[in-house]
């Protein structure tokens, strides 16, 4: 009975450390990974509400999202590594600690530098989070069937968070208010985070003697100077100082990163990786495609909302075949791979989700459901399903073991990194026609349209990049050992 409770007794009656229940330790696992994936998409549906609150302009909105998925994407890599100094309890108990206490501060904004502010230090406390949550999985259970059902339910519940998100940012700000976004996540860190004290044990990965904070701290702020800069174009132009020295400022802070990594001992990013064909085009690949997919709902979102005024709720329920269709796309691509050159596949996919989204760009004010949303959306996502697994197979396939962690979270921060500067580049170009559609008359509704279609068009102009792209990657091979 002592060790259901938690406790273990030896034969001597000694009592040892506390041994959590397997199930509370996979609860605790995946609750913390749910909530990171549910607020990469949640806010996307309440950004009208939250526009009509906080006074926030066309390019404020996409800051929102960014400041989430910027510290998200610059940080993660760094997050990884935090467990092996910190250890997995410690790493995992901060990240959902700072991801809280922003959930709270955001749920509590009052003004739009408060808001996209609490959004940077919750992708900041994910970035520490999500990378913890598979390793604490496969220290806590052991190898073999019983591991394989704890990352099975780890990627379920993933899937389910990001599919989600919609859904639930629609109910929230239907039936209470945008706040409740933000806010539902304290009352769930709360317990969470108790579960993880009461639960998790301490361990740590390979020795780790000191944290690269220099450069994620490099890497997120000069792509964060690059997206400002760019963002400010929209107001001054290409040539105004506005837009140049953040612009300027941004590849030389880039620059010093590089400078930087080549130069410390343990560098937050391996700059060798990139000289393997199968890393550098992959990581090029999934850098152009993630400009154009990660900001499609987020204009869909604005599109259904401010143009086809549908309730917040009926908006989150409209992305629900989207999910499906990225899921099937996802299973069937393995299959397609037993069968078909992976460059093959990868280049067909990023072609089905141009089509989709020059399908989409003919949004109108008078638009349907079905003519501008469902069919187009379902074969863009339909498309990014079948890109993803063969671009990651032919990542893994130059490397060896040894290395392939370091990789999988160059492949993510790569995809999140272009979509963070994706959405800037589309965001300006959209409110740029939607300001200029204005100026010559025309009526709110056509010129959101036309802005908004302009932005699926060129997302379009980058899947076809894409696909071109994949004639660099290599033919997946046997994997390498280290």
């Amino acid at each position: 009975m002592s060790e259901i409770l938690g406790e273990r007794t030896t034969p001597a009656g000694r009592r040892t450390r506390r041994t959590a229940p397997a199930w509370a330790v996979l609860l605790a696992v995946c609750a913390g990974q749910f909530l990171v994936v549910l607020d990469v998409s949640v806010v996307n549906v309440a950004l009208p509400s939250m526009r009509n609150s906080l006074g926030l302009g066309e390019n404020a909105q996409q800051w929102v999202v960014n400041g989430y998925a910027l510290t998200f994407a610059g940080f993660m890599l760094l997050g990884g590594r935090a467990a092996d100094l910190l250890g997995r309890k410690a790493t995992f108990v901060t990240g959902l600690g700072l991801f809280t206490a922003a959930s709270l501060a955001g749920g509590l904004a009052q003004n739009p530098a408060m808001l996209i502010t609490a959004r940077a230090v919750q992708g900041l406390g994910s970035a520490v989070l999500a990378p913890v949550t598979l390793s604490i999985l496969t220290t806590s259970f052991p190898d073999g069937p019983e591991r394989t059902r704890a990352i099975a339910t780890w990627t379920a519940v993933g899937a389910g968070g990001g599919a989600a998100g919609g859904l639930v940012g629609g109910a929230l700000t239907d039936w209470l208010s945008w706040r409740w976004v933000l806010l539902v996540n304290v009352p769930i860190g709360a317990i969470v985070l108790i579960g993880a004290v009461w639960c998790l044990t301490e361990s740590r990965g390979q020795t780790v003697r000191r944290l690269d904070v220099p450069g994620a701290v490099l890497v997120t702020g000069g792509v964060a100077a690059l997206a400002y800069g760019i963002a400010e174009t929209e107001s001054h132009g290409w040539t105004s100082a506005r837009s140049l020295g953040p612009l300027a400022g941004g590849l030389l802070v880039l620059a010093l990163f590089t400078a930087v990594e080549r130069r410390t001992a343990e560098p937050l990013i391996h700059l060798r990786l990139f000289t393997v064909r199968s890393v550098s085009s992959a990581n090029t690949l999934l850098f152009v495609s993630g400009a154009a997919t990660f900001s499609t709902w987020y204009f869909l979102s604005l599109y259904m909302q401010q143009v086809l005024h549908y309730s917040p709720i009926r908006t989150g329920l409209a992305f629900l075949p989207h999910t499906v269709a990225i899921v099937a796309g996802s299973k069937l691509a393995p299959r397609l791979m037993a069968r078909f050159d992976a460059r093959l596949l990868v280049a067909a996919g990023g072609a089905v989700s141009a089509a989709g989204l020059a399908w989409q760009s003919r949004v109108s004010a008078d638009s349907t459901f079905t003519g501008v949303i469902l069919g187009p959306g379902m074969l863009t996502m339909f498309g990014a399903g079948l890109m993803m697994t063969p671009v990651a197979a032919a990542a893994m396939s130059g490397v060896g073991r040894a290395d392939q962690g370091l990789v999988s979270g160059l492949l993510n921060t790569s995809r999140q990194l272009g979509g963070a500067l994706g959405l800037t580049v589309l965001a300006t170009i959209a409110a740029s026609r939607i300001s200029s559609r204005g100026h010559a008359g025309a009526s709110r509704a056509v010129a959101l349209s036309s802005g908004y279609g302009l932005a699926f068009l060129v997302s379009a102009g980058f899947l076809v990049a894409a696909s071109a792209l994949a004639v660099l990657l290599p033919r997946p091979q046997p994997q390498l050992t280290a």
